[in-house]
């Protein structure tokens, strides 16, 4: 494999260069805005190309030193893509409302995701000896609880980077990433700032279009990192040929 290549053409039929109404702008992004078109802002994607393949490149990076990566997305439209990408290149995701402390105080949420395996635990077993009300009980909290850490169940310790789609709506998940210093890659509309985001993907965060591209591309890059990291450790990738990554990797 190799890093997923995209062109240009890609990223206007994915509407990556519609920004917001020029009223809404953030002027931290003016140096990445190329002008206006009917009262909407309109990216620079001469930029946006550069941009996204070196985040790309610090995605695959990170994979192949082992590392982990989160995906944060936690708007209606982004969720489903944020899971399903996650998922397919084997790293970790929330998209359904970022908890405070998830990285700051992990110790914590820790102790949340061992309450979740329990339990399913429980309720895989039938759970025996328990009420009707009880049983109910236990579903709504097993339903909340996986709802929000589902996601992050297996990740064992803070991630090594975060992928964020919208960075002011996941601004509390940046900040925590800041204090503990780990690299955050964002894909940053023109109504928000690209301050505290190590590596920016000037973007439309709002058309699941786009979402989906960006998405897909650093899962695409994940996987490459995972296929580098399985070849440096000695796995026979030759023998691995006719399966797909995601199960050479879960063989590996």
């Amino acid at each position: 494999m190799a890093l997923p290549e995209f062109t240009m053409r890609q990223l206007l039929e994915a509407g990556v260069h519609y920004g917001h109404q020029t009223a809404r702008w953030n002027p931290r992004m003016g140096e990445y805005i190329y002008g206006d078109r009917n009262g909407i802002h309109i990216l620079d994607l001469t930029q946006t190309v550069p941009m996204l393949d070196a985040a790309l490149k610090v995605v695959r990076d990170t994979v192949a030193k082992g590392g982990r990566i989160l995906f944060v997305g936690t708007k209606r439209q982004a969720q489903k893509s944020i899971s399903d990408s996650a998922e397919k290149c084997a790293q970790y995701y929330m998209n359904h409302r970022w908890l405070g402390g998830t990285l700051t105080n992990w110790k914590t949420i820790q102790n949340s995701i061992a309450r979740l395996k329990a339990l399913d635990e429980i309720l895989a077993g039938g759970a025996e000896g328990l009420t009707k009300k009880e049983r109910l009980n236990m579903e709504r909290e097993q339903g909340k609880l996986q709802a929000s850490l589902g996601g992050i169940r297996e990740m064992g310790g803070t991630p090594d980077l975060l992928f964020v789609i919208d960075v002011g709506k996941e601004a509390l998940a940046i900040t925590e990433a800041k204090k503990l210093g780990i690299p955050v890659v964002g894909v940053v509309d023109t109504n928000c700032s690209p301050k505290d985001v190590d590596y920016v993907i000037p973007g439309n965060d709002d058309a699941s279009r786009a979402i989906a591209l960006y998405c897909d591309l650093v899962s695409r890059a994940a996987l490459d990192g995972m296929t580098a990291q399985m070849g440096a450790a000695g796995v026979d990738l030759g023998a691995l040929d006719e399966a797909p990554v995601e199960e050479a990797v879960a063989e590996a």
